[in-house]
Protein backbone atom coordinates (compact mmCIF):
# COMPACT_ATOMS: atom_id res chain seq x y z
CA UNK A 1 0.00 0.00 0.00
CA UNK A 2 0.68 3.32 -0.89
CA UNK A 3 -0.19 6.60 1.24
CA UNK A 4 -0.31 10.33 0.20
CA UNK A 5 0.51 12.74 3.12
CA UNK A 6 0.98 16.23 3.50
CA UNK A 7 3.64 17.75 5.73
CA UNK A 8 3.58 20.46 7.87
CA UNK A 9 5.76 23.60 8.15
CA UNK A 10 8.29 23.75 10.30
CA UNK A 11 6.73 25.62 13.03
CA UNK A 12 3.67 22.95 12.59
CA UNK A 13 5.72 20.26 12.92
CA UNK A 14 7.36 21.14 16.04
CA UNK A 15 4.40 22.25 17.75
CA UNK A 16 3.54 18.42 16.68
CA UNK A 17 6.24 17.04 17.78
CA UNK A 18 6.29 19.17 21.29
CA UNK A 19 3.08 17.27 22.13
CA UNK A 20 4.27 14.23 21.16
CA UNK A 21 6.73 14.71 23.78
CA UNK A 22 4.67 16.20 26.17
CA UNK A 23 2.73 13.27 26.13
CA UNK A 24 5.44 10.68 26.44
CA UNK A 25 7.18 12.54 29.56
CA UNK A 26 3.54 12.18 31.37
CA UNK A 27 3.96 8.17 30.56
CA UNK A 28 1.34 7.87 28.03
CA UNK A 29 1.21 6.95 24.63
CA UNK A 30 2.64 8.97 22.24
CA UNK A 31 4.07 8.76 18.56
CA UNK A 32 7.32 10.26 20.23
CA UNK A 33 8.20 6.83 21.00
CA UNK A 34 8.19 5.50 17.61
CA UNK A 35 11.57 5.45 16.32
CA UNK A 36 11.48 4.57 12.35
CA UNK A 37 13.22 7.27 10.29
CA UNK A 38 10.03 7.87 8.07
CA UNK A 39 7.99 8.85 11.65
CA UNK A 40 6.88 12.44 10.81
CA UNK A 41 3.89 14.46 11.39
CA UNK A 42 1.54 14.48 8.34
CA UNK A 43 -2.08 14.53 7.23
CA UNK A 44 -2.78 11.53 5.15
CA UNK A 45 -5.42 12.05 2.87
CA UNK A 46 -5.66 8.45 1.50
CA UNK A 47 -3.60 5.06 1.10
CA UNK A 48 -4.21 2.85 -1.91
CA UNK A 49 -2.42 -0.33 -4.02
CA UNK A 50 -1.11 2.26 -6.74
CA UNK A 51 -0.30 5.64 -6.80
CA UNK A 52 -0.93 5.84 -11.12
CA UNK A 53 -2.95 8.99 -11.90
CA UNK A 54 -2.09 10.85 -8.74
CA UNK A 55 -2.48 14.34 -9.66
CA UNK A 56 -0.09 17.34 -9.02
CA UNK A 57 -1.23 18.27 -5.53
CA UNK A 58 -1.71 22.21 -5.20
CA UNK A 59 0.76 23.06 -2.13
CA UNK A 60 0.93 24.88 0.02
CA UNK A 61 -2.17 25.03 1.66
CA UNK A 62 -3.43 27.21 4.28
CA UNK A 63 -4.30 25.19 7.51
CA UNK A 64 -5.20 25.22 11.29
CA UNK A 65 -4.56 22.50 13.57
CA UNK A 66 -7.77 22.69 16.34
CA UNK A 67 -8.46 20.26 19.69
CA UNK A 68 -7.07 17.14 20.54
CA UNK A 69 -9.53 14.16 19.60
CA UNK A 70 -9.76 10.56 19.94
CA UNK A 71 -10.38 8.69 16.25
CA UNK A 72 -11.32 5.04 18.14
CA UNK A 73 -7.59 4.23 19.71
CA UNK A 74 -5.81 7.20 17.85
CA UNK A 75 -5.43 10.26 19.64
CA UNK A 76 -5.17 13.39 16.84
CA UNK A 77 -5.09 16.66 16.56
CA UNK A 78 -7.54 18.14 13.90
CA UNK A 79 -6.61 19.70 10.78
CA UNK A 80 -9.31 21.81 10.12
CA UNK A 81 -11.46 20.70 7.27
CA UNK A 82 -11.62 23.74 4.64
CA UNK A 83 -13.16 23.77 1.18
CA UNK A 84 -9.43 23.70 -0.44
CA UNK A 85 -8.37 20.52 1.50
CA UNK A 86 -11.11 18.76 0.83
CA UNK A 87 -11.46 19.01 -2.90
CA UNK A 88 -8.00 18.39 -3.21
CA UNK A 89 -8.48 14.96 -0.61
CA UNK A 90 -11.37 14.20 -2.93
CA UNK A 91 -9.31 14.62 -6.54
CA UNK A 92 -6.66 12.30 -5.04
CA UNK A 93 -9.48 9.62 -3.85
CA UNK A 94 -10.97 9.79 -7.20
CA UNK A 95 -7.83 9.74 -8.77
CA UNK A 96 -5.93 6.72 -6.96
CA UNK A 97 -8.58 5.29 -5.58
CA UNK A 98 -8.34 3.21 -2.03
CA UNK A 99 -9.58 0.32 -0.74
CA UNK A 100 -10.09 1.74 3.13
CA UNK A 101 -13.55 3.25 3.49
CA UNK A 102 -12.33 5.41 5.94
CA UNK A 103 -10.79 7.69 3.52
CA UNK A 104 -13.51 7.93 1.41
CA UNK A 105 -15.03 11.56 0.94
CA UNK A 106 -17.23 12.95 3.42
CA UNK A 107 -16.05 9.67 6.22
CA UNK A 108 -12.02 11.36 5.82
CA UNK A 109 -11.76 13.28 8.89
CA UNK A 110 -8.22 15.21 8.11
CA UNK A 111 -6.18 15.13 11.20
CA UNK A 112 -2.17 14.54 12.84
CA UNK A 113 -1.76 11.48 14.91
CA UNK A 114 -0.26 12.01 18.23
CA UNK A 115 -0.57 8.45 19.34
CA UNK A 116 -1.66 5.23 18.28
CA UNK A 117 -3.61 2.57 19.77
CA UNK A 118 -4.06 4.50 22.84
CA UNK A 119 -5.12 1.80 25.99
CA UNK A 120 -8.61 2.17 27.05
CA UNK A 121 -7.20 3.54 30.68
CA UNK A 122 -5.11 6.36 28.78
CA UNK A 123 -7.82 7.78 26.55
CA UNK A 124 -9.14 9.92 29.32
CA UNK A 125 -6.03 11.23 31.13
CA UNK A 126 -4.19 11.73 26.89
CA UNK A 127 -7.02 14.04 26.18
CA UNK A 128 -6.86 15.65 29.64
CA UNK A 129 -2.98 16.66 29.45
CA UNK A 130 -3.87 17.98 25.92
CA UNK A 131 -7.26 20.13 26.30
CA UNK A 132 -6.28 23.37 27.11
CA UNK A 133 -3.88 23.88 23.70
CA UNK A 134 -5.60 26.81 21.17
CA UNK A 135 -5.65 26.65 17.57
CA UNK A 136 -2.43 27.49 15.54
CA UNK A 137 -1.91 28.33 11.91
CA UNK A 138 0.21 27.05 9.45
CA UNK A 139 0.49 25.48 6.29
CA UNK A 140 0.84 21.83 4.51
CA UNK A 141 3.71 22.50 2.20
CA UNK A 142 4.71 19.01 0.71
CA UNK A 143 3.40 15.68 -0.07
CA UNK A 144 5.23 12.14 -0.04
CA UNK A 145 4.15 8.93 -0.20
CA UNK A 146 5.06 5.91 2.52
CA UNK A 147 5.14 2.87 0.64
CA UNK A 148 3.78 0.24 3.87
CA UNK A 149 5.91 -2.85 2.06
CA UNK A 150 9.75 -1.24 1.72
CA UNK A 151 8.69 0.77 4.83
CA UNK A 152 10.29 3.56 2.87
CA UNK A 153 8.79 7.26 1.99
CA UNK A 154 8.97 9.31 -1.61
CA UNK A 155 8.57 12.98 -1.45
CA UNK A 156 5.65 14.05 -4.37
Amino acid sequence: MHTVELLLDDALEAGVRSLWDRLHAAGLASLARHRHVTNRPHVTLVSAVSLAGLPVLPLPLDTVLGPVRLLGRALAREVADTPALRRLQNDVWQAVGSEHPHYAPGRWIPHVSLALNVPPDQQKAACALLADIPPVAGRLIAARSYDTGSRTVTML
